[in-house]
């Protein structure tokens, strides 16, 4: 059952992304809103992590529990999959990242960042981005949400089912108050260190292993370095073509540079679409050998 509820939630999810439909992120956002009015901050940081990362798991177990106990099968599939739908999902990317493309094809670079400008981390916004760190600052950007917004989830839904799965995309939710943010960090990177380094180890099968071989080393092991870091030097292995190397590539192929934003793009999608497909191949074995 856990194979078919998660199936059914990706494909519902992927399906919603592509229309650019109901945006997840609008519920996060208005549950920190929620406890961040009844929890002030004289309160303490803490105290809103905790109550909004345990109260919305202990809601969704008492639910499926409840659901569950009394054998009522037609509302309790149908309520995991809304809520996986719910923590699953980037439907704000196809959009930005269409005209990001667009943008570099003509070899308009002020125009593509102007796309992408609200995507980038704080510190690298500046107008005066060259193109090689614009692009790879978007790409550790988009890598490290696919990862919170769907291997996150699917990881602690295998793990934990679905109370799992709430705890764990509430840690990776984007809380409006620096503080509390702030205090997220470390349950988050803990929450994250395995299905992070799962997620580098399947850019490997799913690309090249021999490339993605070159890159493994003792920084995989640690907390120190960042998601977005580890996801950037896993999938610059795995991908071939120079990918994620906008320097290098344009030194090769000068002739080709319009082409490389969307060649870039599209790699770095079929790469997270045969890593999910490898997960999912892997649910499957679990569930064949009655493991889960």
């Amino acid at each position: 059952m856990t194979l078919l509820v998660f199936l059914l939630a990706y494909l519902i999810r992927r399906r919603l992304d592509a229309g650019g439909h109901w945006q997840s992120e609008r519920v996060w956002a208005g549950w920190f809103r929620l406890v961040l009015v009844v929890l002030p901050d004289r309160v303490g940081r803490w105290a809103g992590v905790l109550v909004a990362a345990a109260l919305p798991a202990l809601l969704a177990l008492w639910i499926t529990g409840g659901l569950a106990h009394r054998g009522i099968w037609l509302l309790w599939v149908p309520f995991e999959v809304l809520v996986l739908v719910m923590l699953m999902g980037a439907p704000g990317w196809r959009a930005p990242l269409g005209s990001y493309v667009e943008a570099w094809t003509r070899g308009d670079m002020q125009a593509a960042w102007h796309h992408v400008r609200d995507r980038l981390p704080a510190d690298e916004r500046g107008s005066a981005l060259s193109p090689d760190a614009m692009h790879r600052s978007l790409c550790r950007v988009y890598l490290d949400s696919m990862f919170s917004r769907f291997f996150l989830v699917a990881f602690w839904y295998v793990v934990a089912g679905l109370p799992g799965a709430v705890m764990a995309r509430t840690l990776a939710g984007q809380w409006p108050e620096r503080g509390r943010r702030d205090a997220l960090r470390w349950p988050l990177q803990l929450a994250g260190w395995l299905p992070l380094r799962l997620l580098c180890l399947t850019f490997g099968l799913a690309g090249d292993l021999s490339g993605w071989l070159r890159t493994a080393d003792r920084r995989w092991l640690g907390l120190r370095t960042s998601a977005g870091d580890l996801l950037m030097r896993a999938a610059n292995g795995a991908l071939t073509g120079y990918a994620l190397d906008p320097a290098r590539f344009q030194k090769l192929h000068p002739t080709e540079w319009a082409d490389f934003g969307g060649r870039s793009v599209a790699a770095i999608r079929d790469l997270l679409n045969r890593s999910m497909l490898i997960w999912l191949c892997l649910l499957a074995l679990l569930v064949i050998a009655g493991l889960i």
